[in-house]
């Protein structure tokens, strides 16, 4: 899809972590001018969020980089637990059997640094590049555009943009301009995490010594693409913590009770104290806040990086449709879906962490959350059992009707929506629309289902029509009689037919 754009028309992002670097790169390769900024001098290089889950693992393959993220990480070990009762191993993350629908069974293990490597290579690409050191120090905003004063190496300028989005974490001075309220709480502990070179300790397990006596508790996790394990520690909530070199060499030998594990170097330190809280608001006028700046969790579950992805995956192609034309209302559902969904998952990461479940299973794959109550959705069919809309869009291998094998997943890839009809013929039930492919299930099609797959995932039945969105999400899936309803879904999602010339009725 492209598109001519003026200076005003960029789309200006502050902050360059995962959800920052998410959604520039789904504006970017739909053609949408974007200009990236962080405050900070050099990218960050700390582990922090090193969980991708399932469904986020869906999101990067469409985006081109997941492939890049499985090669330099690994699979979550096993936890070993150090006693008194004796040392026992747990399986923390549940693998589960990949199947048809469902292609990835198991989170995979990257420190949050090197997936941001990843995702500015992607980017770059793209040929979109993070300008940091460059700060936002002020912004204004109308029904136009928004004004944003950018300041870098002691200069400042000011330009305009069509949209600022805040992606600046927890401490968000976007979210603080608007005076949108984060309301929650910050939870009554303190721990450190640090980026560590050992010696002494297998490279097989996730370590963790006293996980019942929180001021003792201490967890060294190998982490996969490096050299390095994690230190994951509590400290007295009050007072100053010794967290130096010293400090936590002392702090290993005490409380893992052993002498031969040696601290050879610190690459990243935190010290932090955990919080959840939520914003009140996602939105204000043509001001957008993603990621960390809308959300903060306790590490508990690894949701936090993935939520954040989640949240510009969602806005990323609302962004551009409006842009292209499609109604200002339609970014009215970014909060109305993302929202809930924060809430949803703080409330999970809150219960691992005072309950101190160890074993992380489907809940937290985030496979599961959909936007059935959004003004996107239109459920149209009541048969049991049936794949609800706004439920994530499942996968299911298939054949091209040239005889090569493919998935569903590579047919959604890129920026547009899908329609796909299930043994239809040449029946069309919409002309063709920009940004929608069209793609037919059966005899006179393109696909072939010789497996059931799609028909099972989908539970359709001859001359169904089913809408994904670009997000990957059912918007409904109506009878070869609801041509009208299929209409109004595409409408809601900002797509329409081309505009007819006047002279000769060819389409532009």
């Amino acid at each position: 899809m492209s598109r001519l754009l003026s200076p005003a028309a960029a789309i200006l992002i502050a902050g360059a972590g995962p959800a920052g670097l998410t959604l520039a790169i789904d504006l970017a390769r739909r053609n949408v001018a974007v200009r990236i900024i962080d405050k900070a001098d050099a990218p960050f290089c700390g582990s922090r969020g090193k969980g991708i889950q399932p469904r986020t693992q869906e999101i990067l393959e469409d985006l081109g980089v997941l492939d890049r993220i499985a090669g330099r990480g690994g699979p979550y070990p096993r936890l070993r637990v150090y006693g008194p009762d004796g040392v026992k191993d747990v399986t923390m993350m549940e693998s589960r059997p990949t199947s048809p629908a469902e292609p990835y069974g198991q989170p995979v293990m990257l420190p949050q640094g090197l997936t941001e490597g990843i995702l500015r290579e992607r980017l770059a690409e793209l040929g979109v590049v993070v300008e940091f050191g460059t700060e936002l120090v002020r912004f204004e905003a109308n029904e136009r555009d928004v004004e944003a004063t950018i300041r870098t190496t002691g200069a400042a300028q000011t330009g305009r943009y069509s949209y600022l989005i805040g992606a600046d974490g927890g401490s968000s001075s976007v979210r603080k301009s608007l005076g949108i309220g984060f309301p929650g709480e910050t939870l009554p502990m303190r721990a450190v995490v640090a980026d560590v070179v050992l010696e002494g300790l297998g490279r097989d397990v996730w370590h963790t010594w006293n996980p019942e006596d929180r001021p003792r508790m201490i967890a060294l996790c190998p982490l996969a693409g490096t050299e390095l394990f994690q230190l994951q520690a509590a400290l007295p909530l009050e007072g100053d913590a010794d967290i130096s070199d010293d400090g936590l060499a002392a702090m290993i030998a005490a409380r893992t009770a052993r002498d031969d594990i040696r601290l050879r170097e610190v690459r990243w330190r935190s010290a932090f104290q955990p919080s959840t809280r939520l914003a009140d608001r996602y939105r204000i006028g043509r001001v957008f806040l993603v990621g960390d700046s809308a959300h903060v969790h306790p590490p508990t579950g690894g949701q936090g990086l993935n939520t954040s992805i989640q949240d510009a995956y969602n806005l990323g192609w609302k962004l551009a449709a409006v842009l292209d034309g499609a109604p200002q209302s339609l970014l009215d559902s970014y909060e109305q879906e993302r929202r809930p969904i924060a809430a949803g998952v703080l409330a999970l990461s809150a219960r691992l962490l005072h309950t101190g479940e160890r074993r992380r299973g489907r809940e937290s794959h985030q496979l599961d959350l959909g936007y059935p109550d959004s003004p996107l959705t239109r459920e149209m069919r009541s048969r049991d059992g049936s794949l609800p809309a706004g439920a994530r869009a499942p996968d299911a291998p298939c054949r091209g009707a040239g005889g090569q094998p493919t998935r569903l997943f590579e047919v959604f890839r890129g920026p547009q929506a899908t329609l796909l009809g299930y043994e239809v013929g040449a029946e069309a039930p919409v002309i063709p629309y920009t940004g929608l492919q069209v793609r037919r299930i059966g005899r006179g099609g393109d696909l072939e289902d010789d497996g059931g797959h799609i028909r099972q995932a989908y539970d359709l039945e001859p001359g169904d029509w089913a809408l994904v969105r670009p997000d990957g999400y059912v918007a409904t899936i109506v009878s070869s009689d609801g041509t009208q309803a299929l209409r109004d879904s595409l409408s809601r999602l900002g797509l329409a037919p081309p505009k007819r010339t006047s002279q000769t009725g060819c389409v532009n």
